[in-house]
């Protein structure tokens, strides 16, 4: 096979794997995990997401986020149930960065827990407030950090894929934290065994590599370590469903937006059936068994911040 170029940028250096948009994605070996070059400035980020994201990217987004809200209630069951099991009675404190439509909030503030979150998209943000959540519509920095008290849980999901310094916001999130407090973290899992058996089989383009909104490309391994490297211990692994699966056994939802929904449906039936019978507990086994191979479309990470 042919040998990839290493690239320097500022003082990160790796292979390139592929090049999109005017980036090269490497794999940094100071980082430790896979991300494009060159890092865009946080101005220029601000623009896309204060402004253009929800409105030119998503703009079907939280429609279907609707449709599909009695099965993101299960995924949220699953993450609340562990941050109740992991943190015992009585702490019932969390701030959701990236909060988006503000449904994850809702589900929390159904079912007792005192919830902020934070959200610098205005239409996402103006949704979520209708729902009756608490929204800051600010991108969080340490001075909004140091405003904001401590909490039992930090949740972020599909935030650290889009950020220039997924470092810098896990120390922020560490220190948000209460001695003995968890953090949650859901990215995608990007140049999994999946993405690279279609890549060695069929003319599938890399689908998944999408700068400059997605800047950073997490493994397991790799957030596990980006995790520890900021201070968390007792990390634990789930995967989201793997619906690559369906790409495999040639139903090809990339670019197809119908097939990707009816792919999603039959996915979103799997997880109903296994929860309406019960069996929510073998589909959390299986969902980690995934994560032990490197498989699932998104990773769900749980960390915590040392009791002392």
């Amino acid at each position: 096979s042919m040998q990839s170029a290493i690239k320097e940028w500022n003082g990160h250096v790796g292979p390139v794997l592929d090049a999109k948009n005017g980036f090269d994605i490497i794999d940094c070996e100071i980082c430790g995990y896979k991300h494009a070059t060159p890092v865009p400035t946080e101005q220029e980020l601000e623009e896309i997401y204060r402004h253009e994201y929800y409105t030119d990217e998503k703009p079907l987004y939280i429609e279907h986020f609707k449709q599909d809200l009695d099965w993101w209630n299960i995924a949220y069951g699953d993450r609340y149930d562990s941050f109740e099991q992991m943190l015992g009675a009585g702490r019932r404190r969390l701030l959701d960065i990236g909060s988006g439509p503000g449904y994850f909030l809702l589900h929390g503030q159904q079912r007792g827990w005192e919830v902020t979150g934070i959200e610098p998209s205005r239409r996402a943000a103006e949704h979520a407030r209708t729902l009756g959540v608490e929204i800051i519509e600010e991108f969080l920095d340490e001075a909004l950090a140091a405003r904001l008290g401590q909490f039992d849980v930090v949740h972020m999901s599909e935030v650290l894929e889009h950020i220039p310094d997924p470092k810098a916001l896990l120390r922020i999130a560490h220190r948000l934290l209460k001695p003995g407090g968890v953090l949650c973290a859901v990215v995608p899992n990007d140049y999994s065994p999946f993405q690279l058996a279609l890549r060695k089989t069929s003319d599938i383009e890399p689908w998944w590599v999408a700068p400059p909104h997605h800047l950073n490309y997490f493994d397991f391994d790799s957030i596990e370590k980006l995790l520890r490297k900021t201070g968390f211990t007792d990390t634990m692994r789930e995967a989201t469903f793997p619906i690559d699966l369906f790409l495999l056994m040639g139903d090809n939802y990339v670019g197809d937006d119908d097939m990707g929904r009816h792919c999603h449906a039959k996915r979103k039936t799997l997880e109903r059936t296994l929860h309406g019978a019960g069996m929510n507990e073998l589909k959390r086994k299986l969902f980690r068994s995934f994560a032990d191979l490197g498989i699932g479309r998104e990773i769900c990470v749980y960390g915590r911040r040392a009791a002392i």
